[in-house]
């Protein structure tokens, strides 16, 4: 190569070297700036969402507290004196609250209240007191020996006159008694065993909560298996073809259905079936499968497409057969996915309401359901009939029914993410 046709390379180099004009400089600021405003709009979106989570749990809290007490009157019972007997085998049978309310036990508890509290706070005992006191006795009998002092429920006008509402002569009464110290509101952890009732001072969640897991037991017995294999048929199994794509079609749609149409269904269907199971856990189990199942479906579809195509190669390469394949390789790996699918699926369910309705689920429940055909409710039609209640009492209670229904959701959640960490493979 020639010295002169160095000077040329130069020169030519030097042409083609990129330059940072103004032009340029103004372009990369600009992007540079869209980037930065683009992470500001993220972290803005994430703090608002974080930010509306924190109040609505702190809200649920703060009203919440209080419907974990009731107001209750302090009554001291000197058992000795007032002429009720028995012993440990008596107080502790199944009649033993008819035995002791022969006895006069709902008398001598407002003979009692009467002398310390006066007749007007007496007369704003809980028509029910006496049934705590035949409680504490069955618990320990050797009460029934010596004097003894209970916190008794008082009546919803007393405990709104202790908030301030009601009646002026009702929030008087009330502040004499707590000057007196015979008033307070206290934990109240009656509220996890009792079941509904008329009085918000009575209510409990008991009932509901035992209804919403016989119910959700039964949704996920059912829609969870047929799920899973409904899946695995169409993505491993099934041909393709145009009713194939029928059924694909009709399972999105399925999955976006309002909810109130699997109510109507359940109602056609399972109530015309078994009449005489209106308002069971059975039959809202039911429903409520057929409305979880589509996601279930999809996700786990989802998840068997998510399997690498070399596991399948890899086990027929070494003798398995198809089934093996699916059921020893396929579908433990594809299980978290299915899992994340019926969680999301379970936690929709567990929120539902308008299914429930339609099928009979918003009775008044007095009585925790003995099994899966007893009527029963579930925790979100709990929460939706005290919110419609006129007492301030049951304001409080819906706002404590609530709280207990997050802590049942994150309970549920967090196991079923437990399993789903549990079957994870990574490869």
């Amino acid at each position: 190569m020639s010295t002169a046709a160095l000077p040329m390379v130069g020169h030519a180099a030097e042409a083609e070297r990129p330059t940072r004009t103004p032009a340029f400089e103004k372009r990369m600021a600009k992007r540079y700036r869209d980037e930065r405003n683009f992470r500001l709009l993220g972290l803005a979106a994430v703090s608002f969402s974080v930010g509306v989570l924190v109040f609505l749990l702190g809200n649920m809290l703060i009203n919440g507290i209080g419907g974990f007490q009731r107001a209750e009157l302090t009554v001291t019972i000197n058992f000795p004196e007032s002429g009720v007997t028995g012993d440990a085998v008596s107080l502790t049978a199944p009649s033993a609250s008819q035995t002791l309310e022969m006895q006069g036990l709902p008398d001598v508890v407002a003979f009692y209240a009467e002398q310390q509290l006066g007749p007007d706070a007496t007369a704003e005992l809980s028509n029910d007191g006496w049934r705590d006191v035949a409680a504490a006795l069955a618990d320990d009998p050797t009460l029934i020996e010596r004097t003894q002092t209970f916190e008794l429920a008082a009546s919803s006008a007393l405990a709104a006159g202790m908030q301030g509402d009601g009646a002026p002569e009702m929030q008087a009464l009330a502040k004499r008694l707590v000057a007196d110290g015979k008033l307070a509101r206290n934990w109240d952890w009656g509220f996890l065993s009792r079941s509904d009732a008329t009085s918000p001072q009575a209510v409990g969640i008991w009932g509901a909560l035992k209804g919403t897991m016989l119910t959700m037991l039964v949704t996920l017995v059912l829609a969870f298996p047929i799920g899973v294999l409904s899946a695995l048929y169409l993505e491993e199994y099934a041909p393709r073809n145009r009713w194939t794509d029928l059924i694909e079609v009709s399972i999105s749609n399925l999955a976006a259905v309002p909810s109130i149409i699997f109510g109507l269904l359940g109602l056609s269907i399972f109530l015309a079936i078994f009449p005489n199971l209106r308002s069971a856990p059975l039959i809202g189990g039911m429903t409520l499968a057929l409305m979880t199942m589509p996601v279930i479906v999809i996700s786990g579809r989802n998840a068997i497409k998510a399997v690498p195509p070399s596991i399948r190669d890899g086990a027929l390469a070494v003798g398995a057969s198809p089934v093996q394949v699916v059921f020893h390789h396929v579908l433990p790996l594809a299980m978290p996915g299915m899992l994340t699918g019926t969680i999301i699926g379970m936690a929709r369910a567990l929120g539902e309401t308008a299914p429930l309705l339609l099928i009979g689920m918003r009775a008044f429940v007095a009585t925790p359901p003995d099994g899966f055909t007893s009527p029963a409710t579930v925790l979100p039609m709990q929460i939706f009939l005290w919110s419609d209640e006129i007492d301030r009492g049951f304001v409080e209670r819906t706002s404590a029914a609530i709280i207990v229904l997050l802590v049942f959701l994150l309970a549920m959640n967090g196991l079923a993410i437990y399993l789903r960490n549990k079957f994870e493979k990574r490869w």
